[in-house]
């Protein structure tokens, strides 16, 4: 019994030890690593030689002067606009009708935006004014009620007849 659990804990090293022989030997072959391969430059632009540093003082081509500006944003047109679509673009717009706008639109966007802002006038100044509201409702005193109620029913009058207890505020 001896020599069986020996022979078994040999055999298990020998397994065991089997695994690293077999690497050492190449017989077992692993994956690249992924931080052993080396990493190439990232590709970059050649410099445009043709392009100068900006002097102080001058007036960036990007920029509008401020008429020009102000006219975009009113307008919400550029400059060339039309001249800088191509005829593609044109042909597009005009089949779609984009190059002939309504300039009635403004109108009706404030005509229904005015009639969404009315329907919720009263939900805002129950918001705002939550405290002045005065209410018309009664409440009913439920004792009273059902008392009133019960002698109705006794005398065999129906049960909307005579005058429904309120509690009244002070």
């Amino acid at each position: 019994m001896r020599i069986r659990s020996l022979a078994l804990v040999a055999g298990a090293a020998v397994a065991l030890g089997a695994c690293d022989v077999a690497r050492t030997l190449g017989i077992d072959r692993e994956g690249p690593d992924e931080f052993a391969v080396l990493r190439h430059a990232p590709l970059t632009v050649p410099p445009d030689f043709r392009l100068r540093p900006p002097e102080p003082g001058t007036v960036r081509p990007q920029e509008l002067p401020p008429r020009e500006g102000a006219r975009q944003a009113l307008t919400g047109a550029g400059a060339g606009e039309a001249a800088a679509r191509s005829e593609g673009e044109s042909a597009l717009l005009s089949k779609m009708g984009g190059v002939k706008v309504d300039s009635s639109f403004r109108r009706r966007i404030d005509k229904e935006t005015a009639e969404i802002a009315r329907k919720n006038r009263r939900l805002l100044d129950d918001l705002i004014f939550w405290e002045d509201r005065k209410t018309h409702a009664s409440v009913v005193d439920a004792r009273a009620e059902s008392k009133r109620l019960r002698e109705n029913e006794a005398l065999g009058k129906p049960p909307t007849e005579g005058e429904t207890p309120t509690i009244q505020r002070r």
